[in-house]
């Protein structure tokens, strides 16, 4: 049995929506406000069923709940994916706000050295999105 450390390059994400609807919507929210770019759609039996979607090298992959664990759970609740981005900070967030986004918190300098914003999904999937200090 190896101690060596798991050592990983990147994480993608499967996200659940309510129905084709909320999936129309939350595709366009993470295309058209966040700026991911749709890779593909997802079909089963001829059926819409989810769509991959990317920015950089963050893949996220969004499908329709089958409702096994009731329609009315909480979707996000003490959850929250970070995006480490290159670019700057306060022109993501400014373009998420022109696109009809609304931030949980404004940039903002952080004690440990990055500047970061913090946005919701359609579905309540916190997102954070941060800038290491130069």
């Amino acid at each position: 049995m190896t101690t060596e450390p798991l050592i990983a390059k990147s994480l993608q994400a499967s996200l659940t929506v309510k129905d084709l609807k909320d999936l129309q919507k939350s595709s366009t929210w993470y295309v058209d406000v966040l700026g991911f770019k749709l890779d593909r759609r997802i079909e089963r039996d001829g059926t819409l069923r989810g769509v991959a979607l990317s920015a950089g090298d963050v893949r996220i992959i969004l499908n329709l709940d089958d409702g096994k664990r009731g329609w009315e759970r909480v979707k996000g609740e003490g959850f929250s994916l970070q995006l480490t981005i290159t670019q700057d900070v306060d022109a993501i967030a400014q373009r998420v706000k022109e696109r009809g986004g609304s931030l949980d918190t404004e940039p903002k300098d952080m004690s440990w050295g990055a500047r970061v914003f913090r946005v919701r999904d359609p579905d309540g999937f916190r997102w954070t999105v941060s800038k290491p200090a130069a």
